[in-house]
């Protein structure tokens, strides 16, 4: 059946593998093979699509940067308001990584394997967006609509950090709790987006 995938779909499926297998075993203990038989494929035919593991490793992290180079404009066009600005933009980003955990896996474990790599990546894929909203931040301070001590650049890090870490780690931090009930994730992204929102809004007028 994978055989006569056509080659699009093929090389979506291995991605998607090496996505999940990097994000769990690290690239070190992910072989090809292993990558192959997870799609259910010959290594030779996994060879025909990428040529090399590292070559593989480059296309994952260029397909997951290249997504976000795309979309946030998009978003932040469509919106015609801060507020839609803020929400759509950071519910897109939020559900990207809930969608799919092994994104923000993969991704936290290139930031600490290979920071210099990956921060090159960061530049070229993500540079020009997040140029764009700061300076949609900045505007809304010039306006009077946002909170004037909010530093953009560290805000839009430090929400994307939040991102990474509530959907990688959120479920071993917790663990500290003992409960019968577990908090959800969507409990803990609902917490992730009203912080971020109460710290860069100001209070509207009653």
């Amino acid at each position: 059946m994978t055989l006569d995938s056509p080659p699009l779909e093929m090389r979506q499926r291995i991605l998607q593998q090496a996505t999940r297998l990097f994000a769990q075993r690290g690239y070190q203990g992910t072989s090809l093979q292993a990558v192959a038989d997870a799609v259910g494929i010959r290594k030779p035919s996994l060879l025909y699509h990428f040529s090399s593991k590292e070559r593989l490793r480059s296309q994952v992290l260029d397909s997951l940067l290249a997504h976000w180079k795309q979309q946030i404009p998009e978003l932040l066009l469509g919106a015609r308001s801060g507020h839609d600005r803020f929400s759509s933009t950071i519910t897109a980003l939020v559900r990207y990584f809930v969608a799919d955990s092994n994104r923000a896996r993969l991704m936290l474990r290139e930031i600490l394997d290979r920071p210099q790599v990956t921060q090159a990546l960061m530049r070229e894929h993500l540079q020009p967006w997040a140029t764009l909203l700061t300076d949609y931040i900045r505007m809304g301070q010039q306006l009077g609509r946002l909170r004037a001590s909010v530093d953009p650049e560290s805000y839009i890090v430090m929400v994307v950090t939040m991102v990474l870490g509530t959907v990688a780690a959120g479920d071993v931090a917790a663990s500290m709790f003992a409960s019968e009930s577990p908090q959800s994730t969507d409990a803990r992204v609902a917490e992730l987006v009203r912080i971020a929102r109460e710290s860069l809004f100001l209070p509207r007028p009653a």
